[in-house]
């Protein structure tokens, strides 16, 4: 069972393992740098569905699929889904997943819902109340645009700021155990809500950088480790302006992650082709980049231990609208290639 190391770190007893992953996306995504490692792209951002809303209910519904059938999985076979997005009553997931008829439990981190909805899966298998666990999500450009700030329609102009929501869904499950070279749990953090005052919903990085450098402050403290510790330090959505911003933050705690840290939101799309201003964003953001990039990397035994700090603002255009300001949240997991017994 997962032992808690100091506030908030858990380390597993029994590191659960990753199955099978599956990253679907959209047109845009098919046009960046990472088009060649997806699962499925659409150029049909509705993906054949007649509403945005319904277009990622079906991208969440597509990547479990292809995680269920890379892994040769059959729905009997998962014990429970965690599983969130960024619509109001996670519309994504409640209705992409309904199908199924695996137990569901529905979370919401905004951006960090992948790294959220790891966290808790991991914790699952890793007590024995799971022998397999989904975690999924998805992000929408359209249907995020029309719930956070303006309908498309409207005609907006997007300021320097401002990040493009991923049109995309990642989908990991994972396992008590599984054939080596894998990729396992080894840590997971949860993350606290920091407030740093920010009111601008097209400044989402500024927004959510305090939350990730809080996190991966008490998290080295917690595990007795150090960035040097980890081949690569992600984190996801913050962006260009965010990640600059991570940076001065930790610094002034003399830790420097900037020889090894990217960002899923600069690493999705290239930035100045794509025209994505600060970069990408949308919890489908860190998922996909987690699903197409990361997992592969390790399971070729490029990189041997990784953390993924998925990072949320915690936006209600409501509260906003009231003068109201935007939380951040940021959730870490610590992955780790095992190559064979006892890595």
């Amino acid at each position: 069972m997962a032992k808690l190391c100091g506030r908030s770190t858990y380390r597993m007893e029994r590191p659960p393992v990753v199955l099978s992953f599956a990253a679907v996306g959209g047109s845009k995504e098919s046009q960046g740098p990472l088009a060649d490692r997806f699962d499925y792209l659409s150029q049909d951002d509705l993906f054949g569905a007649d509403s945005w809303e319904k277009a990622e209910t079906k991208m969440q519904r597509l990547a479990l699929k292809t995680a269920m059938n890379k892994g040769g999985l059959k729905k009997g076979d998962l014990n429970v889904l965690f599983a969130g997005d960024l619509l109001n009553q996670c519309t994504g997931s409640s209705y992409g997943l309904r199908e199924f008829m695996i137990p569901f439990l529905g979370v919401y981190g905004a951006c960090s819902t992948m790294s959220e909805s790891l966290l808790m899966a991991s914790v699952f298998v890793d007590s024995g109340l799971a022998k397999r666990a989904g975690a999924i999500t998805s992000s929408h450009f359209c249907s995020a645009e029309r719930q956070y700030r303006f309908p498309l329609e409207y005609g907006s102009v997007r300021p320097p700021t401002a990040q493009w929501t991923a049109t995309a869904s990642g989908a990991v499950i994972l396992g008590e155990t599984g054939p080596f070279p894998r990729v396992e749990v080894r840590h997971v953090c949860a993350g606290v809500i920091e407030d740093p005052g920010i009111t601008d919903a097209n400044n989402m990085g500024a927004a959510m950088a305090p939350a990730a450098a809080c996190v991966l402050k008490r998290y080295f403290q917690e595990s007795a480790t150090a960035p040097s510790d980890y081949d690569h330090i992600f984190t996801g959505d913050l962006g260009e302006v965010g990640s600059k911003l991570l940076y001065e933050l930790l610094q002034r705690d003399h830790i420097d992650i900037s020889d090894r840290h990217q960002d899923c939101g600069l690493i999705l799309f290239d930035q100045q082709r794509q025209d994505v201003h600060a970069g990408g964003s949308g919890c489908g953001c860190s998922a996909s980049v987690l699903c197409c990039h990361i997992l592969p990397e390790m399971l070729a035994g490029r990189y041997k231990d990784v953390i993924l700090a998925a990072t949320g603002a915690l936006l209600s255009p409501t509260m906003v609208q009231q003068g109201d300001t935007i939380p951040g949240i940021s959730h870490l997991v610590h992955l780790h290639f095992a190559e064979k017994e006892g890595d």
